[in-house]
């Protein structure tokens, strides 16, 4: 009898079940958190006690909760706008960018347009942060359908031209005098507000989200346009062949997709800062990514994922305080997860041969 090598190798699944892909994301998530457990331990912190208190300063209390929420609708928006880039395979790094040319565009509406009438200076600035932030990817979707520039480097380069434009306002002629030096400008008027719900720190935005949300399902579900950015994704030389234009559908999924991201911006300086003030982002462009892959390129899924995130968010806000840990390691926590979840996508499209 002949014996053979002892091999382990791949093998690509021609059907991936619904359950294979929530049991992979669940045990990436597991793997994330126990990688995270070792990362705070060498920090010289209990793993237990560290996650309790990110849970109960996310979900403790009425408060907590809604902070949470606070932090998770940035969050939701923007991984809105990178999941319709990435499901045509376009990688769309400049969200962060482009959430700050809106909310900068945003400012500048309030400055040189006040209007009185609520409905019109919110419109305004919606309309001009869309503008401004579909503008801004638009240059990164030109350059790669015109001369296939690599968008991962242009949108990624353009996020550091779009937080030195911001710095460039708020510290200069933009600061507000009495701001005692920091960088700021001034409250925006009563107007250009968007209303709290429910009396805490939630606000109009959530509605913005909610209609984003649906119709960016519908979009790519139950529409030809959203059937082609599909096909488009799974197999670019075919859909040439078939007609489609690609380069054109490029610049127009970067456009929408920065569009996004720019009214994400002006709701979170309209309906929380009430201003356009420096790090006022908090890196929600870079989370959203993660977002968007751990949710599947699901709209409805990212929801509930955003959410996780703002509670993660929320919970290293209460490790700087409570333990003395910097906000880094939130950021340490979060690179885990991408890192598992990615690695855990290997797993939904293979399976491993043992032989």
């Amino acid at each position: 009898m002949s014996r053979g090598a002892f091999k382990i190798g791949a093998e690509k699944r021609v059907d991936s079940p619904r359950w294979l892909g929530m049991f992979v994301t669940l045990l990436s998530l597991a793997g994330a958190l126990l990688a995270g457990a070792v990362f705070l331990f060498f920090q010289g912190v209990s793993p237990i006690a560290a996650y309790g208190v990110i849970f109960n300063s996310a979900f403790g209390s009425l408060y907590d909760f809604s902070e949470t929420g606070v932090k998770a609708l940035p969050v939701a928006i923007v991984s809105l706008a990178v999941m319709l880039c990435f499901t045509m395979l376009v990688w769309n790094i400049g969200a962060e960018g482009q959430a700050l040319m809106g909310a900068l565009a945003a400012a500048a509406a309030v400055r040189y347009f006040p209007l009185e009438n609520k409905l019109a200076m919110l419109s305004l600035m919606f309309a001009a942060a869309a503008l401004f932030g579909g503008a801004w990817a638009g240059v990164a979707g030109f350059l790669r359908a015109r001369w296939n520039v690599n968008e991962i480097i242009s949108t990624l380069m353009l996020n550091y031209i779009a937080m030195r434009l911001l710095e460039y306002f708020v510290y200069g002629h933009w600061r507000d005098p009495s701001s005692l030096g920091f960088p700021m400008t001034r409250p925006f008027i009563d107007s250009a507000r968007l209303s709290s719900l429910w009396g805490t720190r939630i606000h109009m935005g959530l509605y913005v989200l909610l209609v984003l949300t649906v119709a960016i399902w519908a979009a790519l579900r139950r529409t030809r346009w959203g059937y082609e950015i599909r096909v488009m994704g799974e197999n670019a030389r075919a859909a040439r062949y078939a007609g489609m234009s690609y380069g054109r559908s490029i610049v127009l999924v970067m456009f929408l997709s920065g569009a996004i991201a720019g009214v994400a911006g002006m709701c979170e300086v309209s309906g929380l800062q009430g201003r356009l003030q420096a790090g006022f982002s908090a890196q929600y462009g870079y989370t959203a990514i993660i977002v968007a892959w751990m949710s599947h390129l699901n709209p409805f899924m990212s929801l509930l994922v955003s959410f996780l995130m703002g509670a993660l968010l929320a919970g290293g806000e209460a490790l700087q305080i409570s333990m003395r840990l910097p906000l880094a390691s939130t950021m340490v926590l979060q690179g885990l997860i991408l890192f598992f979840v990615l690695g855990g996508e290997f797993f939904r499209s293979y399976k491993i041969k043992i032989g």
